[in-house]
């Protein structure tokens, strides 16, 4: 296993490359970018924020770490780390951003999942700082930054690899910033996910789309898996927590959260799709 820095942060305010200088990220034009004490780097510059606090709030972090650290989505992260890892070259750097990287889970997973014989650079970035803060407490090899996946601090058409998990998806920067050949890897809720927790907090369920996801401009189409397995919750605490790092918390009527509240247990469905792309060249 082999994780080095990663090399190809661009500065959000004119987009030319970030050096690394002792405790801050710099680039030419002379702008600076401090590295936190617990090892991550704000790169979202005021203008580009739409609220004071955008992201996931330090409550839905705090669920999601206890959550995802129980390991109940192991198999997603063990699903993801070998669709990342897949035809990556041996003997040279690949590199991955993580775009909407949450509290870390997955990164940490696939950090730990990189065979000798490769080598990948990782980028872990969130709009959240909760998100990043939390990351970066708990694992220091990849490279921790607050940015927005609609621009990315990212030089352009150097990753190897973006991974979007259940994130905001920006087709047009995630083509910017990959290679050509460059793969996305997409991680979306498929129709039975966590469909009974789903039944209980809202009075119908929605349609499900059955159209496939259109194929972004810039990418062709590579296969798609799915992934279906069933987990049991023992506790209110889990599902709380589960709840609480899901958009449902804030969909779900007052009612249909009260419903969950009271339960202590819970067998869940799990079922998500890992949709491929590769860049095309222009």
């Amino acid at each position: 296993m082999s994780i080095t820095p990663f090399q190809s942060l661009a500065c959000p305010l004119d987009s030319t490359p970030l050096h690394c200088s002792g405790s801050a990220w710099r680039c030419a034009s002379g702008h600076s970018f401090d590295i936190a004490s617990q090892g991550y780097t704000h790169l979202l510059p005021v203008q580009n924020k739409r609220s004071r606090d955008p992201g996931d709030s330090k409550e839905m972090i705090a669920a999601r770490r206890r959550f995802l650290t129980a390991g109940f989505y192991q198999p997603i992260a063990a699903a993801v780390s070998r669709a990342v890892l897949a035809d990556l070259p041996t003997g040279v750097t690949s590199s991955c951003l993580d775009a909407g990287c949450g509290e870390g889970y997955y990164l940490r997973q696939l950090a730990v999942a990189v065979p000798d014989d490769q080598t990948l650079a990782i980028l872990g970035l969130d709009i959240s700082k909760w998100a990043v803060l939390s990351a970066a407490k708990q694992d220091k090899r990849p490279t921790w930054v607050v940015g927005s996946n609609a621009n990315l601090p990212v030089l352009s058409g150097t990753l190897d690899r973006v991974l979007c998990m259940f994130g905001f998806p920006m087709y047009a920067e995630f083509a910017r910033v990959l290679k050509p050949g460059g793969q996305l890897v997409q991680v979306d809720s498929g129709p039975d996910h966590l469909r009974e927790l789903r039944e209980i907090i809202y009075p119908s369920l929605k349609p499900e789309r059955t159209a496939e996801m259109p194929t972004p401009k810039g990418f062709s189409r590579l296969p798609t898996e799915t992934v279906r397995f069933s987990i049991d919750l023992t506790s209110a605490a889990q599902i709380a927590d589960l709840l609480t790092m899901t958009p449902h918390l804030y969909r779900a009527s007052a009612e249909g959260r009260a419903q969950a509240a009271a339960l202590t247990a819970l067998s869940l469905s799990v079922d998500v799709r890992l949709t491929g792309f590769e860049r095309v060249p222009d």
